[in-house]
């Protein structure tokens, strides 16, 4: 296979769903490596290092969110897609506080798990390739370097899974402008999402845990009360 393919790590127990998205994910022109269950997913998150994984919730072993968080505790900053049973609400919304980038639900079409692939991966590891992120961006001790894939506040530098960091960009690019969370979603998401703004605010949180002294009382993102959200410009 040839070097520049895209790596994707499908991470499911059940041999004819990883059969049936490797065949698509192939099909697409990427280059698939599998695993069965959690601990196997990691193993392999770590030594493949897949560009994105597909992972599923209900593993044997260690499930999904325990996956998602033990490579996240590990500095592993790789995007993750969720695949979850159906209106299982609950665990959607943990899943991407515990830093899933996106989720499907189950049963899916094998060509939306490659529209969603392709999304994630050209929206969350394309920034060196786009023009108007080039600058340095910066408010307040707050900098960011998007070519280098770099966040420093206070010259500390932080870690923001790919998600994390395009919302922030995007803040950022948009420095006292209030935003609603379907602006958000259609922004940073790039596609449609049924409406469901709660993903926006679990990012939100994430950022806030990493850049705010104190979440209760932020001073970078600010909440607007029935439309959304606004980064504030901070001096120097």
């Amino acid at each position: 296979m040839s070097s520049d393919k895209k790596k994707i790590l499908i991470v499911d127990d059940e041999q004819p769903i990883r059969t049936l998205l490797e065949y698509n994910l192939r099909q697409a022109q990427y280059e698939t490596v599998s695993a069965a269950d959690g601990e196997e997913a990691v193993l392999k998150a770590e030594t493949e290092k897949p560009d994105l994984i597909v992972l599923d919730l209900m593993l044997p072993k260690m499930d999904g969110i325990d996956v998602c968080k033990t490579l996240r505790q590990r500095g592993i900053d790789i995007p993750i897609i969720m695949l979850t049973a159906k209106g299982d609400e609950l665990d959607k919304v943990l899943g991407l506080e515990i830093g899933a980038d996106d989720y499907m639900t189950k049963p899916f079409s094998p060509r939306e798990v490659v529209a969603r692939v392709k999304a994630v991966l050209r929206r969350s590891g394309d920034w060196t390739n786009r023009t108007d992120d080039k600058g340095v961006l910066s408010s307040g001790l707050l900098t960011i370097h998007p070519e280098q894939y770099e966040v420093y506040l206070n010259k500390v530098e932080l870690e923001f899974t790919p998600k994390e960091f395009e919302l922030l960009v995007y803040f950022m690019q948009n420095k006292n402008r209030v935003l609603s969370r379907d602006q958000l979603l259609s922004a940073v998401w790039n596609y449609d999402f049924a409406g469901d703004t709660r993903i926006v605010d679990v990012h939100v949180s994430h950022l806030r845990e990493k850049i705010e002294k104190d979440t209760k009382k932020p001073v970078f993102i600010k909440t607007v009360r029935g439309i959304g959200y606004k980064f504030e410009e901070q001096k120097a």
